[in-house]
């Protein structure tokens, strides 16, 4: 009986395998706390081997995570589900707490015959009990569940001086294989060497541009900190006081909190930067060795951030806001064959159709109950829009798993549409909105002032409320 059991068991493997054979693979990339305008083709940011991606891809210009927090964004878009759907809106829970059955996108892949492999920050679960999700891979992650802040150098000899000064920073005269992400590409770089007879679905997490901002002094030296572009750190006129934060994860927890000084947060800032390009760097590396594989012909490319970032704008550092700087996500999808690559939409885009765009692509069947829409469409023509609005929340407090009451006391409800960016705040136990935000992108891009109730504006903000109650059908 055992034996005939396990004669079944291999059939069904070489069954899916079969069936997976003429698929393409999938090359997945993730960046951390990438803000989408400096990943744009031509930005500031000095990122040859992204824009060379770029050329070759669909740009996103208008994608948007679903919470502009680490574990809530990636369990949204690697489930294709919600936060609100997986009761998921802080660091410190799995999503498999309250999910236990579900199938996430490299799980379904190896159900079809794929070889999924994990290198470096795909899932975010530091804080939990489960190190990651095993049963989402073929083989166990690598470097997958780690504290950034105990990504500091590792070198042979004497350790080089530090040259920054600014809290969060380090500028050391270091190899790329001294830091995180030149381990993950040199992994990935393995890895895809090691499956490459086969279909896969590599997922390779870059742990930068997160903090803390340590690229090797090569990096920092490409920039000249005087000439980065200057940030706005006025808050927008009229906003309410729950649409910020205290920005405890770059200034630390109150009453300890640092007050930055203009040439620390100059200095921040620079940092940011050389991670970016420390960042290219890797995934330089790994493009080149997916192009020697020969399988470059055979694979769809996603590189996509888990949301967006603050480095002083509208008084905020880091994340866990709703404004677009910290919603929006850089996002580049190429297909082999592609008829627009190189080319840029500003069709509104969530994290959540990932899912059904890569099942699409890859000629699998979609898994019922995802939440996202399948964007295959613009890869023939960049024009359309496929979805009226983008949605994004958070809770407040920003990290509430943290708090003694360990709940939150009013969520952010946010919908991003073609023009207007519509806030709703809502208190957690009555669900009644105490505040709201209305920005018009028309004029406003840098969202600096809430215009909620401006007669112009009406129908957008109307349609907004719909669109909001539409996408939380649980709000009244």
């Amino acid at each position: 009986m055992l034996r005939a059991v396990i004669t079944l068991a291999a059939l069904l493997l070489s069954l899916q395998t079969l069936i997976a054979a003429d698929k393409p693979n999938v090359l997945f990339i993730m960046a951390d706390d990438f803000r989408a305008e400096l990943a744009s083709y031509g930005s500031v940011a000095k990122t040859p081997h992204l824009d060379r991606l770029a050329r070759r891809s669909l740009q996103f210009d208008r994608a948007y995570c679903q919470q502009a927090l680490c574990n809530p964004s990636r369990s949204s878009m690697l489930t294709g589900k919600r936060p609100d759907t997986l009761q998921l809106w802080h660091n410190g829970s799995h999503f498999r707490d309250q999910n236990p059955g579900v199938v996430t996108m490299p799980q379904w892949f190896m159900q079809h015959g794929y070889q999924t492999r994990c290198v470096g920050k795909i899932f975010h679960n530091w804080h939990t009990a489960a190190k990651g999700d095993r049963r989402s891979w073929s083989a166990d992650e690598f470097l997958h569940y780690a504290n950034h802040a105990d990504d500091t150098p590792r070198v042979d000899g004497p350790l080089p001086p530090d040259h920054a000064q600014a809290p969060k920073c380090e500028c050391r005269d270091v190899t790329d294989n001294a830091y995180y992400d030149g381990r993950v590409a040199e992994e990935a770089i393995r890895v895809l060497n090691e499956i490459k007879p086969q279909p896969f679905f590599l997922a390779v997490g870059f742990w930068k541009p997160h903090a803390p901002f340590n690229a090797p002094k090569k990096y920092w030296d490409i920039y000249d900190r005087a000439k980065l572009p200057p940030f706005n750190p006025a808050r927008p006129d009229g906003a309410p006081e729950l649409a910020f934060h205290d920005g405890r994860e770059i200034r630390g927890i109150p009453p300890n909190q640092v007050t930055f000084t203009a040439a620390h947060a100059a200095e921040i800032r620079h940092g940011y930067f050389a991670n970016i390009s420390y960042l290219d760097a890797q995934l330089g590396r790994v493009l080149d060795a997916l192009d020697a594989s020969g399988q470059a012909q055979n694979t769809v490319i996603v590189f996509v951030g888990d949301h967006g970032y603050h480095l002083g704008e509208h008084s905020l550092w880091a994340k866990t806001s709703n404004f677009e700087l910290d919603a929006r996500v850089p996002l580049f999808v190429h297909k082999p064959g592609m008829q627009t690559g190189g080319q840029r939409t500003a069709s509104l885009t969530e994290l959540l159709d990932l899912y059904p765009t890569l099942t699409s692509l890859c000629g699998l069947p979609t898994p019922s109950g995802l939440e996202g829409t399948n964007l295959t469409p613009l890869l023939a023509n960049s024009q359309q829009q496929l979805k009226p609005s983008a949605a994004t929340q958070h809770p407040r407090p920003a990290y509430f798993d943290r708090e003694p009451s360990k709940t939150p006391t009013a969520m952010g409800y946010s919908i991003r549409m073609d023009r207007v960016r519509y806030t709703e705040w809502r208190d957690w136990k009555t669900g009644a909105v105490v505040a709201r935000e209305l920005y018009d992108h028309a004029h406003d891009t840098a969202e600096m002032q809430n215009v909620i109730d401006r007669p112009e504006l009406a129908q957008h903000q109307a349609k907004a409320v719909r669109l909001l109650k539409a996408t939380y059908p649980t709000l009244k």
